[in-house]
């Protein structure tokens, strides 16, 4: 009878949780770096609210849901002064221990448990690298003669320093 009760508490929690979940992580480290070192970063996910902020190079951790069957989606504007900004698109795919489901974690898991925590997706991307280019608009600033540029081709926190010429 005891040995009874055990297999049956073992197979309902088997099938009450999701494969995935038993198997992967909702979570993962993610490399940024960036050629040159020390940029500034800032990760907006899909919903536009900033999760994380630093210099590179560094290691954040990051879900990898966003909402019942919604996988995670961040942008990562990568600056540097003198140097162009770059934005990159980090993306969870689907884990294919999602699917172990139809063998261990039944209906439960497979619609309910992975899709909530996010364990039904995975970064297969874990190291992100931005490189970024030396901005040469103002490469002749610092060397003799002149040269017009578009405002919008002066990094932002270059536009203060700007003088009008009436």
């Amino acid at each position: 009878m005891k040995k009874a009760i055990v297999m049956l508490l073992c197979g309902t929690t088997l099938f009450a949780s999701g494969c995935a979940s038993i198997v992967s992580k909702t979570r993962y480290p993610i490399n940024l770096s960036s050629a040159p070192d020390g940029a500034k970063f800032s990760i907006v996910d899909r919903n536009g609210h900033e999760v994380a902020s630093g210099q590179t190079p560094t290691t954040v951790t990051l879900k990898t849901g966003n909402g019942f069957f919604k996988k995670a989606i961040y942008s990562i504007k990568f600056s540097k002064a003198g140097h162009t900004d770059k934005t990159l698109t980090l993306e969870a795919d689907l884990n294919g221990w999602y699917f172990g489901n139809l063998i261990f974690g039944g209906f439960i898991g497979m619609l309910i448990v992975d899709p909530a925590t996010g364990a039904m997706y995975k970064f297969i991307q874990r190291d992100v690298q931005a490189l970024l280019s030396q901005n040469t608009a103002f490469a002749p600033l610092q060397s003799e003669g002149l040269k017009i540029v578009s405002v919008e081709d002066i990094p932002q926190e270059l536009r203060d320093k700007l003088i009008e010429i009436k």
